[in-house]
């Protein structure tokens, strides 16, 4: 008898309709200033968005599928199976930044973020593009190349775009651990609250 109810509930599960039980995903698809790199856990603005989400009543879930020293190339590759696997609603794209230090082509730059973009409008998910800017050192051609890649994929595909992530932190040395590149905890607050300017609207 335990058996056939086991079973009957078993059914019941897989009949249910998808998504019907589980709460939207905002899926956060970064870099090491996503992943809270040098941080303890929960310091990150990643942690610190999804307690406000839950503060405020908002019934979405954040995933957070950031890599340090991850770069477009390998977010494209690690895109279609996060996807399928946590179905999100929400695509953060916060990626770039290390092709940029590496000095990879733009174009290539810009074609990874565009499948990426692709590939989630084709799974119905909203995008949030997330840019970054290089340092003058690489030269004024290739910064204000970097720079416009955002905007113009931005416009192509008509997503939400935060042209800078560490705008509020830019020019405060204060803000960066020892390597001058990562954000320490006190600022972390700063980059959830510019974050949540652009993806709050998306929410509602």
């Amino acid at each position: 008898m335990r058996a056939i109810l086991l079973v009957v509930l078993c059914n019941l599960a897989w009949a249910a309709p998808a998504g019907a039980t589980e709460r939207p995903v905002i899926l956060i698809f970064g870099d090491s200033l996503s992943a809270a790199y040098g941080l303890v856990p929960g310091q990150g603005w990643v942690a610190l968005l999804e307690r406000r989400l839950n503060a405020q009543g908002y019934e979405h879930r954040v995933v957070n599928a950031s890599v340090s020293g991850e770069t477009t190339g390998g977010g494209l590759e690690r895109l279609p199976r996060a996807i399928a696997l946590h179905r999100p609603a929400v695509l953060f794209i916060e990626l770039g930044a290390n092709d940029g230090l590496r000095g990879l082509p733009v174009e290539q730059t810009r074609i990874n973020l565009a499948r990426m973009i692709g590939a989630a409008h084709g799974a119905g998910a909203e995008v949030l593009l997330v840019g970054m800017r290089m340092p003058p050192n690489l030269g004024g051609e290739y910064t204000r190349a970097f720079e416009e890649t955002y905007r113009m994929l931005s416009r192509r595909f008509d997503t939400a775009l935060l042209p800078f992530l560490l705008e509020p932190i830019a020019l405060d040395r204060d803000a960066y651990q020892a390597d001058n590149l990562h954000p320490i905890a006190a600022a972390q607050p700063k980059l959830r609250d510019h974050v949540w300017s652009a993806l709050a609207p998306l929410l509602n």
